[in-house]
C-alpha cells in the first residue's frame, strides 16, 4: 500500500533532467547510445521481498520481459528468498527499496539494525510505524541514516549489487533531514538515487547535495488509487501514450492474487492482492508490449545508468 498524499504529489510529475548541468549537456539517451530525443522508460517493480507471492510475480515478470527493473525491501521476511534467486540471475536490475514503514494491518517488520540502535523508528510493539506521517513525527534523522545504510549493506552482504536506491511510500522525502541522509548514502556507496521533483521543490539545496552525476527522472508514472479494475488496461494505455522524450519511470506493484497476499493486504484494496495481480497481468501482456512498440519507447534499466555514472 502507498501513502495517498505521496500518490497525489507524484501524479503527473515532470522534472527537467538537466537543471544542474545545463541544456548544452548531451542527453542521457544519447549518452546511452539511443537517439538524442528517445523516449526512455524504466518499468520498475516495487516491493520485491515483501512476500513469496510478490517474489513469484516479480521473477515471472522479469523472465517474460514485462519489467526491466525492481527494488527489494531488505527488512521484509521474503528478502532472503529473492536474494538466493539473484545469486543465479545477477544480470537482473535490482535496487534497494529503502523501507522505514510497515503499513499492513497484520503483517509487520522492524529494521535491519537492532532496536536499540533505531528506537525512534519503532513503535512500542517494536515494529516500524505504519504511516509516513508517524515516521516524520518520531524518527531521528541520524537513526534514519543508519538504517538506510544498514539496508544497503545487508543487500550487498547477500550478494546483491544495487543498481539504485529508492524509497518505500516516499518516506525518505518526509523531511529535509531524511532526504539528506538518503542522498548522502547514495553518494557514499556510489549508487544512483531515484530523485523526484517534489524533493527539489521542498529542498532546493538538493542539487548541491546530489552532485553533477545525478540523473533525474523527467516523467514519473504510477496508476492512481481508486482506478476501477475495468479501466486498468486503459489507464496503462494512457500512461504509455503520455511518455515523452527523456527518462521516464513507470512503477508497478506485482503479486499473485492468492491466499498469502490476500491475508497480507486485507482491508487495503489499493495496492492490495487483486491490484497487484492486475498490474502483473498487464505488464506481461502482448497488448502492453505492442503499445510500447507503437509509441517508439526504448525500455532501459537503472543498471545502464549506473554503468554510465561509473564511467
Amino acid at each position: 500500500m502507498k501513502n495517498h498524499n505521496f500518490i497525489k504529489i507524484f501524479s503527473g510529475l515532470i522534472l527537467i533532467s538537466f537543471i544542474a548541468s545545463g541544456q548544452e549537456k548531451e542527453t542521457l539517451a544519447k549518452q546511452l547510445g539511443y537517439p538524442a530525443d528517445a523516449k526512455l522508460l524504466i518499468i520498475h517493480a516495487d516491493d520485491i521481498g515483501l512476500s513469496h507471492s510478490v517474489n513469484t510475480a516479480s521473477i515471472q515478470a522479469f523472465e517474460k520481459n514485462g519489467i526491466t527493473s525492481g527494488s527489494i525491501m531488505v527488512p521484509c521476511p521474503w528478502f532472503f528468498e529473492f536474494a538466493e534467486y539473484f545469486k543465479e540471475h545477477q544480470d537482473l536490475d535490482i535496487g534497494v527499496h529503502i523501507t522505514l514503514t510497515a503499513e499492513w494491518d497484520d503483517f509487520k517488520w522492524d529494521g535491519v539494525l537492532p532496536s536499540s540502535e533505531i528506537p525512534s523508528l519503532l513503535t512500542e510493539e517494536g515494529y516500524f510505524y505504519a504511516s509516513v506521517e508517524e515516521v516524520a513525527k518520531n524518527a531521528d534523522p541520524l537513526e534514519v541514516g543508519k538504517e538506510i545504510r544498514a539496508q544497503i549493506e545487508r543487500a550487498i552482504a547477500f550478494g546483491i549489487n544495487p543498481t539504485h536506491i529508492d524509497t518505500h511510500m516516499g518516506t525518505v522525502g518526509a523531511t529535509p533531514e531524511f532526504i539528506q541522509e538518503y542522498i548522502n548514502a547514495g553518494n557514499e556507496y556510489n549508487i544512483p538515487v531515484f530523485m523526484l521533483s517534489y524533493l527539489i521543490q521542498q529542498t532546493p539545496q538538493i542539487l548541491e547535495l546530489t552532485g553533477p552525476d545525478q540523473v533525474f527522472v523527467d516523467n514519473f508514472f504510477m496508476i492512481t488509487a481508486g482506478t476501477p479494475p475495468s479501466a486498468w488496461q486503459e489507464a496503462y494505455n494512457q500512461i504509455i501514450e503520455n511518455v515523452k522524450p527523456g527518462l521516464n519511470q513507470l512503477i508497478v506493484h506485482l503479486a499473485i492474487d492468492n491466499a498469502e497476499m490476500q491475508a497480507i493486504s486485507k482491508n487495503h484494496p489499493d495496492f492490495g492482492s487483486a491490484w497487484r495481480q492486475r498490474d502483473y497481468d498487464c505488464m506481461v501482456s502482448d497488448e502492453f508490449k505492442t503499445l510500447l512498440e507503437k509509441n517508439n519507447i526504448y525500455t532501459i534499466t537503472w543498471k545502464e545508468i549506473k554503468e554510465l555514472r561509473m564511467k
